[in-house]
């Protein structure tokens, strides 16, 4: 599993433990929504300022978005 999508995958996991839709994190992270999709689809290769951004919005530390399962080998 290619890097894009285990990050996409994570931010989707957030996101939804929020119970927030890609528009209102998109709208906390101002980005466009479209962005979030493709990010989350795998389909986007995510720039670290806007991996901050979502990671801002998601409301948690650097250390813990990739201090998750899907990120072990």
């Amino acid at each position: 599993m290619s890097i894009k999508v285990k990050v996409g995958q994570r931010i989707r996991e957030l996101r939804n433990e929020l119970g927030i839709s890609q528009e209102a994190l998109a709208n906390k992270a101002e980005i466009d929504r479209t962005y979030v999709t493709d990010v989350e689809n795998g389909r986007r290769n995510i720039s670290i300022e806007n991996l901050e951004k979502l990671i801002d919005a998601l409301q948690v530390q650097l250390k813990d978005f990739f201090d998750a399962p899907n990120f072990i080998k």
